[in-house]
């Protein structure tokens, strides 16, 4: 694993999960919100340490953490026995990690899975946890606060193009490019309803600005994001997975991913100043 993707997937496990689930509105996921360092804190010194036993025993301590995230889902969904497109989008943000997760223990152990090699594991832990958990998540925020058609799209395209990029792992690069034309879409719709909120009155200048970028580079991201499925699929020249985790990943993690998140928790204090920290 690169330095520059495991920077990525720290930034992920430390920052961007936690803060995500404080956002959540759920205080069923209190008690493992606090707990997530035991669990973030081991996954991301697995990151830094040889292949081998020690580190993946350590990326084992962080698949817990994501699995019990993951055990929540099935939870929320009986007690809420809402299939509404918000609740769709939290759901998917809830199970996304254990998918991260997977793929690290299995790169950390220095072992292929189901015939991916390591590489392409070191690459799956980030997307995971951005195009997974914090994409979906947001899309969800923002279909919660715009509750219309617009909203409504977001909320189930992009965990509908997250689920075909995933399947189109084992099926067929044009299944990929099919969701990642979905998720495109999705995000698109996020970024178009993210800047319509950044210049809303009662919000300050740094929300404003944190809004305003993360809607900027997913415009950004996406389209590189389109380019490299489009040449998988097709064969055209398309960027390196070096130049995507540089570009894509690294604006995808810090332009959209913690700019967004960041200004939900302030737009959060705005409307609640006595703080909704589930």
């Amino acid at each position: 694993m690169s330095v520059l993707v495991g920077l990525i997937v720290m930034l992920g496990m430390l920052v961007i999960v936690p803060l995500g689930l404080g956002l959540v509105g759920d205080p069923s996921l209190g008690r493992l919100r606090r707990l997530w360092p035991l669990f973030a804190v081991p996954g991301a010194v697995s990151l830094w340490l040889p292949r081998g036993g020690v580190a993946t025993a350590l990326a084992l301590c962080y698949a817990l953490g994501t699995l019990l995230l993951a055990s929540h889902a099935p939870r929320r969904l009986a007690r809420t026995r809402s299939v509404r497109p918000v609740e769709a989008a939290l759901l998917t943000a809830l199970v996304t990690p254990s998918v991260a997760a997977l793929a690290l223990v299995a790169e950390r152990s220095g072992h292929e899975l189901f015939g991916f090699g390591l590489g392409i594991l070191a690459l799956t832990v980030p997307h995971f946890h951005f195009a997974g958990f914090a994409a979906a998540l947001v899309a969800g925020l923002v279909c919660r606060a715009e509750d219309g058609a617009a909203g409504t799209f977001a909320a189930l395209s992009v965990p509908l193009g997250t689920l075909l990029v995933l399947v189109g792992y084992f099926v067929a690069e044009w299944t990929e490019l099919a969701g990642a034309v979905v998720l495109t879409a999705g995000m698109w719709t996020v970024a178009l309803l993210t800047w319509r909120t950044a210049p809303a009155p009662g919000q300050d200048r740094l929300t404003r600005v944190l809004l305003a970028v993360s809607a900027g580079v997913l415009v950004v991201t996406m389209v590189l994001a389109l380019s490299w499925a489009l040449g998988e699929a097709t064969g055209l020249p398309h960027p390196t997975l070096t130049w995507m985790a540089a570009t894509h990943g690294l604006g995808n993690a810090l332009g959209f991913a913690l700019c967004a998140l960041l200004a939900r928790r302030r737009l959060q204090h705005l409307t609640h100043p006595e703080g909704r920290t589930a």
